[in-house]
């Protein structure tokens, strides 16, 4: 079997996986991510040097608790707060750093805050004030998708300009620029067709959902290139080989884990002005 047929394959497979599993309860969709992130947590570990047992073992204590327990405003702030600052710590690691190492204790604030925190709020996005609403979750891949596809196309198409050479060389300037594009137009027909709003509510739905596509487009192709700058530090191409021609779990949700906080954000700011 080719190379790009394994691709299209193990990703006709975790599309429908993640479609599926969200679509048809609350728990096969915390079942699925809970699972992701328990492999995602195994492979920055793998990634970053770090002993694994202890980062696993908290992150499923603490995914259970947040999955089956309700949790305070309160304790939901303080979670987006903490993931929040280690997010500045990963885009000052991206564009400040000049370090070739983490050292020990920034390993585990990493793990803590860039995986197993994001994928606790990734559980909360869904739910709104009628309960879980997984056509949420899975706009919000679409966008992603969307982003990095014609990100991809535009990029190779007329991309000249480099958007962070060192550390993705493939990556342009006019690539980010269509993806935001091309993300907006995807928002705009989510919302019109996908979401369809009550009466009267259409240009609301219109506006929240063109935000959230500039907002996922920027901040997905800033996750993206996180994980390669830890790939790059830790010197290899792929974050696992669990999917065949895509790499790890983390390689495939590099994007939505950093993209999850900030849409929790702008989500938690709709909701105190409405």
């Amino acid at each position: 079997m080719n190379e790009s047929l394994k691709r299209l394959l193990s990703g006709v497979v975790y599309v429908a996986l993640l479609l599926i599993a969200t679509s048809y309860s609350v728990t096969s969709f915390y079942i699925l991510f809970g699972v992701f992130m328990l492999i995602a947590i195994y492979e920055f570990c793998q990634l970053v040097n770090l002993n694994k047992i202890l980062p696993i073992l908290f992150g499923a204590f603490i995914y259970y608790l947040a999955t089956q327990f309700k949790t305070t405003q309160f304790n939901d702030v303080l979670l987006l707060l903490a993931t929040l600052f280690v997010s500045v710590k990963c885009l000052h690691l991206l564009f400040v750093s000049k370090k070739g190492k983490i050292d020990k204790l920034s390993k585990y604030i990493y793990v803590i805050g860039y995986v197993i925190f994001p994928f606790i709020l990734i559980t909360k996005i869904p739910f709104g004030i009628k309960g879980f609403n997984p056509k949420i979750i899975i706009s919000i891949f679409i966008l992603i998708w969307t982003n990095d596809t014609f990100a991809y196309i535009v990029g190779k198409s007329i991309g000249k300009h480099k958007l962070l050479e060192k550390i993705s060389p493939k990556k342009t300037i006019e690539g980010f620029i269509g993806g935001i594009l091309f993300s907006v137009i995807a928002g705009i027909l989510i919302s019109k067709f996908y979401i369809q709003p009550k009466p009267n509510h259409e240009f609301i739905s219109l506006l929240i959902w063109t935000i959230s596509a500039v907002i996922i487009s920027v901040f997905s192709t800033l996750g993206d290139l996180i994980e390669s700058k830890f790939k790059r530090i830790a010197g290899v191409k792929d974050s696992g080989n669990i999917m065949p021609g895509h790499g790890g779990v983390l390689d495939r949700l590099d994007s939505i884990i950093f993209v999850a906080p900030f849409v929790y954000l702008f989500y938690q700011i709709l909701y105190y002005v409405s």
